[in-house]
């Protein structure tokens, strides 16, 4: 199964896509991750894109062309994956379509988490990572027992520069100008899946896996 996850930043995609991946034994492929894990590392394409991600913008797409391509490479992706964070332009959306060819393989379906802005905006603004495990709390959805503090290393809880409000503000339009017609692009192939992540986590889960034809999740 070869999947792309779309949705604006905060829809769910990263529990959505555990709960995917677990089901089909594919790897999750998130371009947010790899830039943060890079961005850590302080290596040459971390400090390249660290200031765009601060701003909410996006990356630039021969940087990020490269990394899916080089990711898909690996052995982990021949027998699937689940696309996070990419495509985010149709230009991406048809080089990701030309690099699949040439492996004989293409996209299966393309999910679309829908939810407002508004609840997204809150979902971000209180988010917090553990800078120790990288563990996320939300200050109001799933505060820490002790206020600042990680639960299970007890490391100090961060705000990424990325989530604050008005970060949250400008990527979000970003993604409706630049993300936004890749959607009409998987309409238009006949292999668009919309759901609505403003349910619970489970309840979205089901409504995806019934769409992609599974109809029990416990097998």
């Amino acid at each position: 199964m070869r999947l792309v996850l779309i949705g604006a930043p905060g829809a769910g995609k990263g529990t959505q896509a555990s709960k995917i991946c677990k089901y089909f034994d594919i790897p999750h492929l998130s371009t947010g991750n790899i830039f943060r894990k890079n961005i850590k590392q302080r290596t040459k394409m971390g400090l390249k894109v660290e200031k765009l991600i601060s701003q909410g913008k996006l990356v630039p797409d021969e940087i990020t062309m490269e990394v899916v391509n080089n990711k898909l490479d690996e052995k982990e992706c021949r027998k699937g994956f689940l696309m996070d964070g990419f495509p985010r332009t149709v230009r991406q959306a048809e080089f990701l379509d030309q690099i699949l060819l040439k492996r004989s393989q293409k996209i299966d379906f393309a999910i679309n988490l829908l939810v407002e802005d508004h609840i997204i905006i809150e979902r971000m603004s209180g988010r917090r990572i553990c800078s120790g495990c990288g563990t996320s709390f939300h200050i109001v959805r799933l505060p820490p027992f002790k206020n600042g503090q990680c639960d299970f290393c007890g490391d100090v809880l961060m705000q990424r520069p990325d989530d604050n409000a008005d970060t949250v503000l400008q990527r979000l339009d970003v993604y409706h100008a630049q993300t936004g017609p890749i959607i009409g692009f998987y309409k238009d192939k006949g292999i668009l899946i919309e759901v609505a992540g403003m349910e619970s986590v489970e309840e979205t889960a089901n409504e995806i896996f019934k769409n992609l034809g599974v109809l029990d999740v416990s097998n």
